[in-house]
């Protein structure tokens, strides 16, 4: 695969381009496609969070699963959709914490490209979904390309907020170093879950004053 990726990512991640895990999720995906089967999102996105938010401007870290497996939906940032597609309920909980917790007006799109610009990177465990079939991708090798992102940002910068909603976001905390990063911990915003401790959790004034307390530019989370 050639992967078209910002350089500060390709230079930390030089070594996982040519893996036999890599080339094999390559193969996978191209098999698929000569099978008539439908990838999202297009090819063009599927390293979008790596080119909008590079490897130096990392602050924060928001993890999600897998990408929206709906027509025109995923863009390459967990948990956001493109202009013009309703959000879905996980991203309407994200957006009343909001409200709730520095009282940011929820906005009449579900597009988060304005946080990645500053430095949010949103990254799903696996980068890529069979439309219709969530999670259809999970087990191709994609999970160890991400472990290894995560735990790159870990042992290479500091003062990194990652924010885990969720059981499965939570499992990665294992790769995170706590003695030079903030972990925030919640319960997953879809709506089985969100009332179980994801609203009311204020994670995003929490990382603010984080990033503050270490000399670092507060997120502006409005969209």
């Amino acid at each position: 695969m050639d992967v078209k990726i910002e350089p500060s990512w390709k230079e930390v991640l030089k070594n996982e381009f040519n893996k036999p895990y890599f080339e094999q999720i390559a193969l996978h995906i191209k098999t698929e496609k000569s099978q008539g089967k439908i990838i999202y999102p297009p090819g063009s996105l599927l390293f979008n969070a790596f080119n909008t938010t590079p490897f130096d401007k990392v602050k924060v870290v928001i993890l999600g699963q897998d990408p929206y497996h709906g027509p025109g939906q995923a863009h390459g940032l967990c948990f956001s959709v493109q202009n013009g597609v309703a959000p879905p309920p996980s991203l309407v909980n994200i957006f009343k914490e909001l409200q709730q917790d520095i009282g940011i007006e929820i906005p009449n799109h579900g597009n988060l490209t304005h946080w990645a610009q500053q430095g949010v990177f949103l990254l799903n465990a696996s980068l890529s979904v069979r439309a219709g079939e969530p999670m259809s991708h999970s087990k191709i090798g994609w999970a160890q390309f991400t472990d290894h992102v995560i735990k790159t940002i870990s042992d290479k910068k500091k003062n990194v907020v990652f924010l885990l909603w969720g059981k499965f976001a939570q499992e990665k905390k294992i790769l995170i170093d706590e003695r030079k990063h903030l972990i925030l911990k919640a319960a997953h915003p879809s709506p089985l879950s969100a009332h179980a401790g994801f609203l009311g959790c204020k994670h995003f004034s929490k990382t603010n004053e984080y990033l503050v307390k270490n000399g670092i530019d507060p997120i502006d989370w409005s969209l």
